[in-house]
């Protein structure tokens, strides 16, 4: 373009697309080649990273002194089916339970289950949201690890589970309160730094004679095929609370019994044997029949000749040919019952009867 023709509209107008034009080849070009990192890296700088775990839960899970060999290996068992979980060393049963939400403070966890033992039979756990509540106290009932279950069943450890829940969660206040905290304290987070991103396992809760009924699966195939995995327990629900660890008490269970009046129940139930077996002997004499059960006419049926006595019951004549045969005939026809002698065998009559043969 010639510099007479750049002074007018038009020309200015081309020009201006040229420029364009280059300009947008040149950005293209940059585009397709690879980004290069800078030369020099500030070492103070921290490495961006995406934030994706959003919801930090943290449980922290630990126990009173005084709990049995088998209440710690389900402790544990418990720890590896949540890798969300954190451990701390057990405590002293004489300490205060809200002493509990300051050590969660000091853990940064926002969810505890705290084992609790008594008289080394019965095994308590409470279930608390740390810091403002609610808190719910269980008594755990048949409890089985999962060392003594050996089940087939297998899942990835730190995999996320499915949990399930009851029809019942849904028709009562209480059961859905429990239902949320379930969620929160067994739900492993999405995206947790110790979690796998894979879903192979199942959580089930079932309510069956006022209990909660507690059993972990594995997912086999995409059918609903599972394989239990363990442990397995029972929740037997006390009371809630408003609180973390104590406060108002929202739900009072009045099903619920205590396994020392249990176990008074059973030794008393145990100690009226002994009357029980008088009082049935007694009653056995009092009432037993003082004369046996008349005879019945229709006992002698089997006696003597079967033709004749089926002949007598169905009211026909006997055959002619049956009644000029000889009583050995008779017997020939007649249905009778052979027993055979008993098989001897042994060196000792093998020789006898060769010697008897031989005499």
């Amino acid at each position: 373009m010639s510099r007479k023709n750049r002074k007018t509209r038009l020309g200015r107008v081309m020009l201006k697309r040229k420029v364009e034009e280059i300009v947008g080849e040149a950005e293209s070009n940059e585009s397709q080649e690879p980004q290069r990192p800078p030369p020099t890296v500030n070492s103070d700088e921290p490495v961006p990273k995406k934030t994706k775990w959003i919801n930090r839960q943290r449980v922290l899970v630990f126990a009173a002194r005084g709990t049995t060999q088998r209440d710690r290996h389900l402790m544990n068992d418990l720890k590896t089916v949540m890798p969300h979980s954190r451990a701390e060393n057990k405590i002293s049963r004489r300490e205060h339970l809200q002493v509990i939400n300051e050590l969660c403070e000091m853990k940064n966890c926002n969810k505890s289950l705290f084992f609790e033992g008594r008289k080394k039979l019965d095994l308590y756990l409470w279930m608390s949201n740390i810091p403002h509540g609610p808190s719910a106290k269980f008594l755990v009932e048949n409890v089985s690890t999962m060392q003594e279950l050996r089940m087939t069943g297998n899942c990835l450890k730190g995999s996320r589970p499915l949990l399930s829940f009851d029809e019942s969660f849904e028709k009562e206040p209480h059961y859905s309160v429990l239902k949320e905290l379930f969620i929160q304290v067994f739900g492993v987070p999405y995206h947790h730094p110790k979690s796998q991103p894979f879903v192979d396992r199942v959580i089930t809760f079932s309510v069956l004679d006022n209990r909660i009924w507690f059993r972990h699966y594995q997912i086999l195939k995409e059918d609903g095929a599972l394989a239990e995995i363990g442990p397995r327990f029972i929740f037997n629900p006390i009371k809630i609370f408003s609180g973390s660890f104590g406060g108002a008490t929202i739900w009072d269970n009045p099903h619920y019994v205590t396994p020392s009046v249990w176990r008074r129940k059973m030794a008393e139930a145990a100690g009226t044997k002994y009357i029980n077996r008088k009082q049935q002997k007694f009653n056995y004499l009092t009432s037993r029949p003082k004369t046996s059960y008349p005879s019945i006419p229709a006992d002698d049926i089997f006696e003597g000749d079967a033709l004749e006595k089926a002949a007598a019951i169905t009211g026909q004549e006997l055959p002619e040919e049956y009644k000029t045969k000889q009583p050995e005939a008779i017997k020939a026809i007649a249905p009778v019952l052979k027993i055979g002698k008993k098989k001897r065998g042994g060196k000792k009559f093998k020789k006898s009867k060769a010697k008897a043969k031989k005499a």
